[in-house]
C-alpha cells in the first residue's frame, strides 16, 4: 500500500461519515446559495473542524465561489480540498540538522506515546540515522519502561533507563552523554505523561529543556506533543494545555479510529502547531508524514452521482 493509500484508508471513517454527508448534501442542492453554505458549516462542526475554522473555509469558500463565477454545487468539494489545503500546509518536516539532535515527545498517558516513539525510532533508523531512546517518562509503571525496551529491540536502536521513580533530568543527562559518546544522530526522549494540569509536570519539562541546552547547547530540539485523534476536541484542549512546554508540532494518532478528522484542521488553524505525523494503523509503518495535500484529497474525495 502507498504513502496515499494508507492516508486514504486511515481517513476511512471520517470519509464515509461526515465527507459522505458533505456528497450528499451538495448533490441535493441545485444552486450555490447561502443555505449550502449553513449546512456545510454545520457539517465540518460536526467533524471536529471547529467553529471558527468552519466559518474561516466557509467564508473563504464563498470568496472564490463569487471571484470565479462557479454555479455548480459538486464544484464545492474541490474547492474544499484546495482550501484545506493551503489551510493545514506549513513546516510540516522535522528538523534534525545537528548531530546528535533531539526530540521530545510529550503526551498524557492513554494517546499512544510510547508506540508512536518507537514507530518514530523505526522510521529514523530505516532513514540510516543513528538513534538512541531515552526512558525519561519515569513516573508511571515500571511496565511504561518495559514497553518502551520492547520498541526499541523492534526497531533494533539502543535505550538508557534508571529504575522506576528516578529523576527524569537525570536519565535525559545520562542519554545526552552517551549519544555523544556513541555518536547518535537522533536521541528521541520519551517525557512526561501525568495530566497536563499539574505545575510540576511543565517544571520538570524545563527542566529537561535546561539539562539539554547545556549538555548540547545549539543543537536541534524538535517538542512534539502526542494527540489522540479519538477525543476530538479534548485533544485541540490538551494542546492548548501543553503549548507552554514549547512545542514544535503535533503528532495525532488513531486517525483510523475516529470519524471526526477534522481535528487535524482545529489544531492547526486554532493554535498554529503544525501536525507532523498521523497515525493511521497499527503497522510499524503506519505512522506517516503529514501531507497538507493529501490529507485533503483523502478526506474531501468528491464523489460521482449516484
Amino acid at each position: 500500500m502507498g504513502f496515499f493509500d494508507k492516508i486514504k484508508a486511515g481517513l476511512k471513517k471520517t470519509r464515509d461519515s461526515i465527507t459522505g454527508q458533505i456528497n450528499s448534501m451538495l448533490h441535493a442542492f441545485t444552486k450555490i446559495d447561502e443555505e449550502l453554505f449553513e449546512e456545510l458549516e454545520e457539517l465540518l462542526v460536526m467533524a471536529d473542524v471547529g467553529m471558527n475554522t468552519a466559518t474561516e473555509i466557509c467564508d473563504t469558500l464563498r470568496a472564490r465561489v463569487k471571484e470565479r463565477g462557479i454555479t455548480d454545487p459538486n464544484e464545492i468539494m474541490t474547492l474544499l480540498q484546495e482550501v484545506v489545503t493551503e489551510m493545514v500546509s506549513g513546516d510540516n518536516e522535522l528538523h534534525l540538522d545537528t548531530q546528535p539532535s533531539v526530540i521530545l515527545v510529550i503526551g498524557v498517558n492513554g494517546v499512544g506515546k510510547t508506540t508512536t516513539i518507537g514507530k518514530l525510532a523505526h522510521r529514523l533508523s530505516g532513514e540510516g540515522k543513528r538513534v538512541l531512546l531515552c526512558a525519561a517518562d519515569t513516573f508511571r509503571a515500571a511496565a511504561a519502561i518495559e514497553q518502551l525496551e520492547v520498541w526499541a529491540e523492534r526497531a533494533d536502536v539502543p535505550i538508557i533507563k534508571h529504575a522506576e521513580g528516578a529523576d527524569p533530568a537525570a536519565v535525559v543527562y545520562d542519554t545526552i552523554s552517551a549519544a555523544k559518546a556513541r555518536h547518535a544522530d537522533v536521541v528521541i526522549c520519551d517525557t512526561a505523561g501525568r495530566l497536563h494540569n499539574k505545575k510540576n509536570l511543565m517544571d520538570e519539562l524545563s527542566k529537561i529543556s535546561r539539562i539539554i541546552d547545556k549538555g548540547l547547547p545549539g543543537c536541534s530540539k524538535e517538542v512534539l506533543l502526542v494527540l489522540d485523534a479519538t477525543t476530538g476536541q479534548n485533544a485541540v484542549n490538551q494542546a492548548r494545555e501543553f503549548k507552554a512546554a514549547g512545542l514544535t508540532g503535533i503528532v495525532l494518532t488513531k486517525l483510523d479510529g475516529t470519524a471526526k478528522g477534522g481535528v487535524v484542521l482545529a489544531i492547526h488553524r486554532d493554535l498554529g502547531l503544525p501536525v507532523k505525523f498521523i497515525g493511521v494503523g497499527e503497522q510499524v509503518d503506519d505512522l506517516q508524514p503529514f501531507d497538507a495535500e493529501d490529507f485533503a484529497r483523502a478526506l474531501f474525495e468528491r464523489r460521482p452521482e449516484a
